[in-house]
């Protein structure tokens, strides 16, 4: 019992930590790609501490409190459209051609979201970047996004392989 109560009160503290960064960004334009990034890693120390079971409660926690208090509700989207990949990473690590199945879950995730953040919830001013920026740009958003998600794929590959390092000279 005591072990899950460290586990539980390891969450929630992260989960403030997560909080507090995606509050923080409508501060920069670019934050709105950045703290979902920030946040799901967070989330991978919270799945290599806590378990999956603890991680997917911490996402839901987070989720929810980041669409309800953080001022930049497209980057609280993006959280909640993309924000387990930390928890299902492994998965997808096991199918044949994996970078395939990743990029096609990215790519339809973001084309949902952004259908749905148009569309559905009426946030216009998202149509009118878009117009703005034109078919070049954004395709080179669209670019800019799968770079970025397979960094941060890179990314969840290369942490737990350090922390792991530092546990074993400990």
């Amino acid at each position: 019992m005591r072990n899950n109560t460290h586990k539980v009160a390891l969450g929630g503290i992260l989960a403030a930590l997560a909080l507090v960064i995606m509050t923080m960004g409508g501060l920069i334009p670019v934050a709105t790609y950045v703290c979902p990034m920030l946040c799901a890693l967070i989330l991978l120390a919270v799945v290599s501490l806590c378990g999956r079971r603890i991680g997917w409660a911490w996402y839901g926690a987070v989720s929810l409190l980041s669409l309800m208090i953080a001022p930049d509700k497209e980057a609280a989207a993006v959280f909640l459209a993309l924000g387990y990949y930390p928890i299902i990473k492994p998965n997808f690590d096991r199918l044949p051609l994996s970078w395939l199945w990743k990029a096609v879950l990215f790519n339809a995730v973001t084309a949902l979201l952004y259908t749905a953040l148009i569309f559905l919830f009426g946030m216009s001013q998202l149509m009118t970047e878009f117009q703005e920026l034109g078919m070049l740009g954004l395709f080179l958003t669209l670019v800019l996004g799968n770079v970025s998600f397979f960094l941060l794929d890179r990314l969840l590959v290369l942490l737990p392989a350090k922390f792991g390092a530092n546990r074993r000279k400990q």
